[in-house]
């Protein structure tokens, strides 16, 4: 029991991460834009967050917790925003390929990320020893009472707020693009932007606002891991752009539903650490175990694209520049 307590816990924390990416990019990808830079937006989000309180705690002896949450997650969520903002420029107002756009931002993310990165450990003293211990613990703040009932109290109430925060925002998208009438904007200009743009609706700026907050929310992943599951330290590792590539995969498996990316994240975070509770595996084995969330991945796309349901795939202007002098 205690094992499977472990490996639950590992993947809520872990799932918390890639889901706040994958939310935030079925947003932008209801829009039509593809945007493949979610690991370069959550590093922005990640570094920004860790930037912003560290100057902010190095300024005063004793700061305030509510404001370390308000600088962190304003900061990331701007930093992140910025970076779908750019990408929107390129791909909507100068009609880049948004497939070269979004790998590039993603090492334009994780080239600026890093840079800061290294930047703030010197100015800490070394690597590994930035310190935003108001902040972090801040951010893994559990439920107070619930966190002590025992196995239960363990599996489903000794998170961060943040983790809790991140199914909020599923629930939220999910009915927003189907209960309202800008979601359902937003859906038709993913799926036909010349009929959207005919029909009187604003098909630039459905695209430049979803692209933009849909960063922002994947940027939150960033913040959630540097606060949350890194304990507000920072290290050029690679892990953030591993979280981000499997964020775009999840993207696939939960078909474009948002509601779905919240057990679709938590599977992939089982997936992903079971190995670590299998005793008697090489090296070669636990590798394994790692690519299991995209096999998984692979085979939910092959499956949908067999079966070819209408509902179960991708906008059918994903990855496509609008052109309004062609409809």
């Amino acid at each position: 029991m205690a094992g499977f307590i472990s490996l639950f816990q590992a993947a809520v924390v872990f799932g918390t991460v890639i889901m706040f990416g994958a939310v935030g990019e079925i947003i932008t990808e209801k829009s039509g834009n593809l945007n493949l830079g979610v690991p370069g937006i959550m590093y922005l989000g990640g570094i920004a967050s860790l930037a912003g309180v560290f100057f902010y705690e190095s300024s005063t002896e004793n700061p305030n917790k509510f404001l370390c949450i308000i600088i962190a997650l304003l900061c990331g969520f701007a930093a992140s925003a910025f970076g779908g903002l750019i990408y929107s420029f390129l791909t909507i107002t100068l009609r880049a390929n948004q497939n070269v756009t979004g790998l590039t931002l993603t090492i334009f993310g994780s080239g600026v990320a890093n840079f800061f990165g290294g930047s703030l450990n010197k100015l800490a003293g070394g690597v590994g020893q930035i310190s935003v211990a108001a902040t972090s613990s801040a951010f893994r703040t559990s439920i107070p009472g619930l966190s002590k009932l025992g196995a239960v109290g363990k599996l489903f109430f000794s998170y961060g707020w943040l983790a809790y925060v991140a199914i909020a925002v599923a629930i939220i998208c999910q009915w927003y693009l189907k209960r309202t009438r800008s979601g359902l904007n937003l859906r038709a200009v993913g799926e036909n932007p010349a009929t959207a743009d005919a029909a009187g609706i604003n098909v630039k700026a459905y695209k430049y606002v979803a692209t933009c907050v849909g960063a922002g929310i994947s940027g939150l992943g960033g913040v959630f891991y540097v606060m949350d599951y890194t304990k507000g330290t920072w290290s050029n590792d690679g892990t953030i752009e591993n979280l981000g590539w499997l964020a775009v995969a999840l993207v696939i498996f939960t078909t474009w539903r948002p509601k779905n990316a919240i057990w679709g994240a938590y599977l992939f975070g089982i997936l992903y650490w079971a190995y670590f509770y299998i005793g008697g595996l090489t090296r070669s084995s636990q590798e394994i175990f790692k690519m299991l969330p995209y096999i998984v991945t692979i085979i939910v796309l092959i499956v949908i694209s067999l079966r070819k349901k209408k509902e179960n795939q991708p906008p059918q202007a994903l990855g496509l520049a609008y052109f309004r002098e062609e409809r």
